[in-house]
Parts: structure tokens; C-alpha cells; sequence
């Protein structure tokens, strides 16, 4: 078979998928991105959005680096999340809208602007001195396994998860830029009776938050692909000539 009939032949293509968001901001962000791609320009399209969406991610990783000398810095990164937001969400309500949705084609593109955007935000926060480096590597590694379990799970269950609980990618980028003003009055915590860099704090808990939902989900839809595809009885009769690998 060929490698483009393979692409072609796949038993749960992205278009199916059930789109899960029970996130917070969810039903507000709906209407607003919507009414955003209605009156959205002509000449704007989904790729250009998607562009916009991983420079600003990249864009937000560089202040967050030289925010190191200059803390105002951190007053940019809040713009270029607001970008990211735009591009990010933007691009396939716009398709959605405009009836030109490429379903394997946005969803892969998509997902691979998200990884590489967030393998360049946490490397500059890992440069700013405002968290240490092994929290900003656990935060992404912590991001990685779950986005690895949603993206299997599209295929496998067909249904796309955009949030777990109330948090969803727009909630994680609204507790940055408020992690972001708080930095401006200052980059310590006191807990325990010890002061803690803020953001080692709050990464400690994102990470650790993370990799939990990643394990629950990962033994729910385990458990529900085990039930929907049971091992066959011993009783039942394998068919002629082949062996019993189970």
C-alpha cells in the first residue's frame, strides 16, 4: 500500500472525532471566535493564523529569556500569549466558518505548531530566571505525555479532548499572564515558612497536575478500548490455521 492510500485510509480521520471542551471560558470563547471569524478579512486565511499563532509562541519564549535583565519584558510575553490565543484558536473556527476545513491537514499542522510553540516557551522560560530549568523541562516533558495521550485517543476513541475539567489551553495562558504580573511585584513566594521562586511553585503543581490527568486518562480510555475490543473466549473457535498470539 502506498503511502499516500495509507494517509487516505485512515479507520478515524480528525473529521469524525467527537470535540470535547468543558473548559471554563469555553462557551464565551466559542461566541467571541465566532464572531471573530464572521467579520474576519478576506484576504486573512486558517494558515496565516496558524503562523501567527507559533511566531507569537516563539516570540513570548524570547521575552521571557531577556525578561531576565529586563522584567518589563514580561508585560510583551502577556501580548504575544494574546496572540498566540488568536492565531491558535483562530484558524480552525475561520476554516469551520468558511466551509474550507482540511481535516488531516489542520489537525496535523496544528498540533505540530503546538509542540514545537511549547518546546520554545518553556526553553525561555528555563532561560529567565524567574523558575529553574529542571521545573520548565518537567512542565514540557509533563505537556508532551499529555498532548501524545489526546492526540492517540482522537484516533483511537474518536474524540478530540481540548480540555480536562475546567482548564483548557486559553485557562493555562490567562494563569500565565497573570503569573506575569505577579512577577512584576515580585518573583518570590513564601510557603512552609520558606521562600520559593514563584514560578518553580506553580510549575511544580502544573507538572505534577499534568502527568496525574495524564495517568487517569490514559486508564480510562484503556479500560474503555478493553471493553469495546474484549479477548475472544477460549471456547470460541479460532479460524483455520491461525495461531492463538493471545
Amino acid at each position: 500500500m502506498s503511502t499516500q492510500s495509507a494517509v487516505t485510509n485512515l479507520d478515524v480521520p480528525p473529521a469524525s472525532a467527537r470535540r470535547i471542551n468543558h473548559a471554563l471560558t469555553a462557551p464565551l470563547e466559542r461566541r467571541a471566535l465566532l464572531w471573530l471569524a464572521s467579520r474576519a478579512p478576506a484576504w486573512l486565511s486558517s494558515d496565516q493564523l496558524t503562523l501567527l499563532g507559533l511566531t507569537a509562541q516563539v516570540a513570548a519564549g524570547a521575552c521571557y529569556a531577556w525578561s531576565r535583565t529586563n522584567p518589563r519584558l514580561l508585560l510583551l510575553v502577556i501580548v504575544c500569549l494574546a496572540l498566540n490565543w488568536l492565531g491558535d484558536s483562530l484558524d480552525g473556527t475561520l476554516a469551520r466558518v468558511r466551509r474550507c476545513e482540511r481535516p488531516r491537514y489542520g489537525f496535523y499542522v496544528d498540533h505540530m505548531v503546538d509542540i514545537f510553540g511549547s518546546v520554545a516557551l518553556m526553553a525561555g522560560l528555563a532561560c529567565s530566571g524567574y523558575l529553574h530549568w529542571q521545573t520548565a523541562a518537567a512542565m514540557l516533558v509533563a505537556f508532551l505525555v499529555l498532548s501524545s495521550e489526546s492526540y492517540l485517543a482522537t484516533h483511537a476513541l474518536a474524540r478530540f479532548q481540548l480540555s480536562l475539567g475546567i482548564f483548557g489551553p486559553t485557562e493555562i495562558r490567562l494563569l500565565l499572564m497573570a503569573g506575569n504580573l505577579a512577577l512584576l511585584h515580585s518573583p518570590y513566594a513564601r510557603l512552609f515558612g520558606h521562600r520559593w521562586l514563584l514560578f518553580d511553585v506553580g510549575g511544580v503543581i502544573a507538572a505534577a497536575a499534568m502527568f496525574a490527568m495524564a495517568m487517569v486518562v490514559t486508564v480510562r480510555h484503556t479500560a474503555a478500548l478493553y471493553r469495546q475490543e474484549p479477548l475472544p473466549r477460549r471456547e470460541e473457535k479460532l479460524p483455520s490455521g491461525a495461531k492463538a498470539l493471545c
